[in-house]
């Protein structure tokens, strides 16, 4: 069943582009990075975009953590000149955890939860100049305890960009969240943002340089997660893209460190 949904995912990327003969939008996918850019899809237009590979490693003074997850799909579809529906799935997640002091491993595997959300651009939906946008959503409880959460969870997330000129803009992504509990059961307050630069190197490839700050009040401990992300994009046609990037934690609460890649294709 895992390797049947992550083949169907990858057959999007197979499918004859057709309308990318047309004029229109650039590609404006929400990978790689931390953050999320206000541009909408479209109407009539459906981008997915497939995360490949994502592994994460975490160590402290107990247990190493190694988590690979592979099918992490999106799918955005463009409703209207400004709004598009957003679905979300990942096929695949395994995790192996070694105790430091016994050198015993446990590992395990699964799905992951669905992601369901509307993003409602307010100004310049392309994109350019001054772009600012509305992010509701929702998480449902359908992955198993490896990678899914165990309840329903939901957010708001305000994308927002500002080009500087010359290929520079600056992105910002506030962030607030009822994260589900730490027990799996119940959900509580979550809030931070996204800030980075993202630069286009040539007109095919471009850079951003993130960094994230987000504060977790879980009832089993409270936490703020502080990343540093690198990312880079190269789009060889108007339809494609394939990405890649790494996240780096800055303070004890965070993952030591992520690699990624993935790819993108608009219809």
């Amino acid at each position: 069943m895992k390797i049947r949904s992550m083949l169907m995912g990858a057959a999007l990327f197979a499918l004859p582009a057709v309308a990318a003969a047309q004029e229109g939008r650039d590609l404006c996918p929400d990978r790689p990075g931390l953050g999320t850019p206000p541009c909408t899809v479209e109407p009539g237009r459906v981008v997915a975009e497939l995360g490949l590979g994502d592994w994460t490693h975490e160590k402290d003074a107990a247990s190493r953590t190694d988590t690979v997850e592979a099918g992490d799909l999106l799918v955005r579809f463009g409703l209207t000149d400004r709004l598009e529906a957003q679905l979300g799935w990942t096929a695949y997640g395994h995790e192996r955890v070694k105790d430091r002091a016994s050198g015993l491993i446990d590992r395990s595997e699964g799905v992951g939860d669905m992601f369901v959300g509307v993003k409602r651009n307010l100004r310049n939906p392309d994109g350019s100049g001054f772009s600012v946008a509305l992010l509701p959503y929702a998480t449902l409880p359908t992955g198993g305890s490896t990678i899914g959460a165990g309840d329903w969870g939901a957010g708001l997330l305000v994308p927002v960009s500002y080009e500087l000129g010359k290929g520079v803009a600056l992105e910002a992504t506030p962030e607030v969240d009822a994260a589900v509990d730490e027990d799996r059961h119940g959900r509580h307050l979550a809030w931070g943002s996204v800030m980075g630069v993202n630069i286009d190197v040539s007109d095919a490839v471009s850079a951003t340089v993130e960094t994230s700050l987000m504060r977790d009040d879980d009832p089993s401990g409270h936490s703020t997660e502080a990343l540093a992300g690198l990312s880079l994009a190269w789009q060889p046609g108007k339809a494609w893209q394939i990405d890649g990037g790494v996240n780096l934690g800055l303070n004890p609460d965070s993952p030591d460190r992520e690699l990624y890649v993935g790819i993108v294709r608009r219809f």
